[in-house]
């Protein structure tokens, strides 16, 4: 394989796909690919300034009051509203005490923020709310502040949320991609793409011969049981909007390392490969909601595959490749021919509306 390592340069592109000479936003800009990096890092970072230390992440690791906090926010537009093995009310908890997860925090409190448009039923928002407390309830989370606006009927799809969520980082735990290191394991804790498959079923109304759910689920219990075997975790993501590509992706590329994945060993149920197989979809670029991605020390790996297997949200775990020094900034897939292909970041998004 030749080494063409360098990132490609995007003003010279002239596929239809918008990138930076279009001049409104479209789709593709939430989809949490390359259109969503090239958003942040032209518009949003040089409006804001300097990020948190440890650059862009799941949530920021900042100190106040001499603790070290984790802090996020995000903001969930899924359609529709309830799918089968969630709602948006279930995305809204869980997302946020995630992104804390990936931090290595236990989520304490969290922010709702609803949007509501007019003429939406109130039994509908009941039933999200009823939703929420639940999903809180099982994270061990409280719901502590928030806010309500109502927008004109057709200017929005029934009920839009925003969480934001703190939490503390115990003492001795450091998560970021900077940390990885050519050898690291690479672990994904089960079966991907039954999230976004499942919100496309619902969506378009697709029955397929094996019902598929979403997996929506807290993770701090598991990230708990992961830092009890060690501390020296070096990175985890959730890989949620992009898939498990855009997850690897991000981590190569800020961990100036290359990865290597095992196509075969990547835990891909039946039912979503069928369902990949039939509308075309790549089940790497298919999001989830309740599964992490982890880059471990290879001393370490054998335990914490074990640790996540004893967990209920990690029985499905298994090593699927490693960080090497080769193609920095690249992932590749051993495919099961004995082929070699470039797991590319995800321009925009598969299946839009997710989240």
């Amino acid at each position: 394989m030749s080494d063409t390592t360098a990132a490609p340069d995007m003003l010279s592109w002239t596929c239809p796909a918008p990138l930076r000479d279009r001049p409104r936003v479209v789709m593709g800009h939430g989809g949490g690919g390359v259109m969503s990096a090239e958003l942040v890092e032209q518009v949003f970072l040089p409006a804001f300034g300097q990020v948190a230390p440890g650059g862009l992440t799941d949530s920021a690791a900042v100190e106040l009051g001499g603790a070290r906090l984790a802090f996020s926010t995000d903001s969930f537009v899924v359609r529709p509203l309830f799918f089968p093995g969630g709602s948006i009310g279930d995305l809204a908890v869980n997302g946020t005490v995630n992104d804390l997860a990936m931090s290595g925090a236990r989520a304490a409190y969290l922010s709702c923020g609803m949007i509501l448009e007019e003429g939406v039923e109130l039994a509908t928002v009941g039933r999200v709310a009823e939703a929420m407390g639940a999903a809180a309830r099982t994270a061990g989370v409280r719901v502590v502040t928030g806010d309500t606006k109502v927008v004109e009927a057709g200017h929005g799809d029934g009920v839009y949320i925003n969480t934001s969520g703190v939490g503390l980082i115990p003492p001795g735990v450091d998560l970021r991609p900077q940390r990885v290191v050519p050898g690291d394991v690479v672990v994904v804790s089960g079966a991907i793409g039954l999230h976004g498959v499942a919100i496309l079923s619902e969506r378009e109304n697709l029955r397929f011969e094996v019902a598929i759910e979403s997996d929506c689920a807290a993770l701090g219990g598991l990230v708990e049981a992961m830092l009890a075997v060690t501390p020296d975790l070096h990175v985890l993501r959730d890989p949620t909007r992009g898939g498990l590509a855009a997850s690897l992706n991000e981590i190569a590329a800020a961990s100036g390392t290359g990865v290597v994945v095992q196509e075969r060993a990547v835990p891909v149920p039946p039912p979503v490969a069928s369902a990949c197989a039939v509308l075309g979809l790549d089940p790497m670029y298919v999001a989830n909601e309740g599964k992490l991605v982890a880059f471990v020390p290879r001393d370490q790996a054998d335990a914490v595959l074990a640790a996540m297997r004893e967990h209920p949200l990690g029985t499905g775990a298994a090593i699927i490749g490693e960080a090497v020094a080769d193609h920095p900034g690249m992932v590749v897939a051993r495919t099961g021919l004995g082929g070699t292909r470039v797991v590319d970041m995800p321009l925009g998004e598969q299946l839009p509306r997710i989240c």
